[in-house]
């Protein structure tokens, strides 16, 4: 490994890294500031999938060169560089993205690697002069969230989150109208992921990484355990240790929209988890039906997971063609009001209704979140961004909270979770939906019984839970030397 010049680890994980013979990362003084060359050139992290959309994104702009690319799957990187050659540019590649961290004269790094790094790569950067444009969700959990958003402002760094809808001024102004009082008091807003998930299979034993494949570097800060699904790529995110299901996967870009027309800027206080993975048995973890309801005192937010079709005969007819639709959107978000509701069927778009479901108004338009992020980084000026990281982590660490009650749940028939939801309306209301929606796939509850999430009190001041310490334990995790997210960035 070429000599690195940061210092990587911060409290104890940089004896770690001494120990194994690594370099490490040493960043910048907190006032250190660095102005971007008139052309920004950029490093993408992690480019299996969205971060070949970055790749496009950001080399097509003018000003913006792509001179590095980084993937812990050498295959990958040899095609993705491949592309760059057919078009006679050059680019860098790399598979230890500490490279990319000891290069002066890259100015941005976009990151679409697995949940499981995104703070880590996040907070290096920062810490060694680069701005960030870091897919959703932004996190892991609720503590590295937050030391991403103290080292983009101790560094002075502009880090954009991927929530794209942010950069529609239709989804803009059309919240804007509802929050002016046009239909009323917002009562409630929902977020729906019906999506199709079939099974990922099941294997015997321990699988063999693709050949091509660093697995040390690809399982970087979570644990090192044996592969025991079939694939490695993308199924990650049915895997706790890296991923955080469809509600962190798809759901953050609802979640973000329903907490954005509710006006929250802060982690709810109280949170209720209820789901299951059912209809099938395979290597994840994560639940394919869930609801996560986040009572916020003005309205509660409540997001739906849905991963099964609509019934059973669609899982042999086409499970995509198949899903469950509200007011036929099946993956969007709702402002539930006194006169009226507002959809947003997609991320550019929003339609109003009055109490009859009449038509009132429409708005439609978006422009580039990646146009934004650039525009950001040549001003300076994180003020500037559509979703900055502050941004990210909140609706990021909203799913967290959804997930960490799930954690705590334990499993519990539909008469026992309908007891303690008694009372609580659209909980309630949303529990029933989900039963009818499992019997009509003839899941049978008792032999696949559901978690009944732990409902969790949370100060959103200190971004802690209250009175439980198993839920503060699930604010972090572990981390493997000498991927350690800092205690102090």
């Amino acid at each position: 490994m070429a000599p690195i010049s940061r210092r990587q680890l911060v409290h104890g994980a940089a004896a770690g890294a001494a120990f194994l013979g690594l370099p490490v990362i040493k960043p910048l003084s907190a006032g250190q500031r660095w102005r971007p060359s008139e052309e920004l050139r950029v490093a993408v992290i992690g480019i299996r999938g969205r971060g070949r959309s970055h790749i496009e994104g950001l080399r097509k702009q003018e000003g913006v060169s792509v001179v590095a690319l980084c993937d812990a799957d050498r295959d990958v990187l040899a095609r993705v560089a491949a592309r760059f050659e057919e078009r006679g540019e050059s680019v860098d590649t790399y598979v230890d993205l500490r490279h990319v961290m000891d290069r002066d004269d890259i100015d941005i790094v976009a990151t679409a690697t697995p949940n499981h790094w995104h703070a880590l790569i996040s907070i290096w950067a920062c810490q060694t002069g680069k701005d960030v444009y870091v897919e959703k969700p932004v996190s892991h959990n609720i503590w590295e969230g937050r030391q991403m958003v103290v080292a983009a402002e101790k560094y002075g760094r502009i880090v954009q989150t991927g929530t794209q809808s942010r950069s529609s001024q239709a989804i803009a102004e059309a919240i804007a109208w509802v929050r002016a009082g046009n239909i009323g008091r917002i009562e409630w807003a929902q977020g729906l992921c019906y999506k199709p998930r079939t099974s990922i299979g099941k294997v015997d034993g321990p699988q063999t990484p693709p050949a091509a494949v660093d697995y040390d570097l690809w399982t970087g800060p979570a644990p090192m355990k044996p592969l025991t699904r079939r694939q490695l790529h993308y199924d990650w995110h049915w895997v706790f240790d890296t991923g955080c299901g469809d509600l962190g996967n798809q759901g953050i870009h609802q979640v973000d929209l329903c907490r954005w027309g509710l006006g929250e800027s802060a982690l709810a206080p109280r949170v209720l988890s209820v789901g299951g993975r059912v209809g099938y048995d395979d290597d994840a973890n994560t639940p394919n039906t869930q609801f996560v309801f986040l009572d916020y005192p003005e309205a509660p937010l409540m997001f739906e997971v849905r991963g099964l079709p609509k019934d059973k005969a669609s899982q042999s007819s086409g499970w995509g063609g198949n899903m469950d639709r509200v007011d036929g959107v099946g993956i969007g978000a709702f402002l539930h009001c006194e006169g009226g509701k507002l959809k947003i069927p997609n991320y550019s778009s929003a339609i109003a209704y009055d109490a009859n479901g009449q038509e009132l108004q429409r708005w439609s338009g978006s422009t580039d979140h990646f146009v934004n992020f650039i525009e950001a980084v040549r001003s300076r000026d994180a003020g500037h961004l559509n979703s900055d990281i502050t941004e990210g982590h909140i609706s990021s660490a909203l799913c967290h909270q959804g997930n960490i009650s799930y954690h705590l749940g334990t499993k519990a028939g539909p008469e026992e979770i309908r007891a303690s939801l008694s009372g609580s309306g659209v909980a309630s209301e949303t529990f029933e939906r989900m039963l009818a929606h499992l019997e009509r796939n003839e899941v049978q509850l008792d032999v696949e019984e559901l978690t009944a999430g732990r409902l969790l009190e949370f100060d959103p001041v200190r971004e802690r839970f209250i009175g439980d310490v198993e839920a503060d334990r699930l604010l972090t995790r572990e981390y493997r030397a000498p991927f350690v997210v800092p205690a102090e960035v």
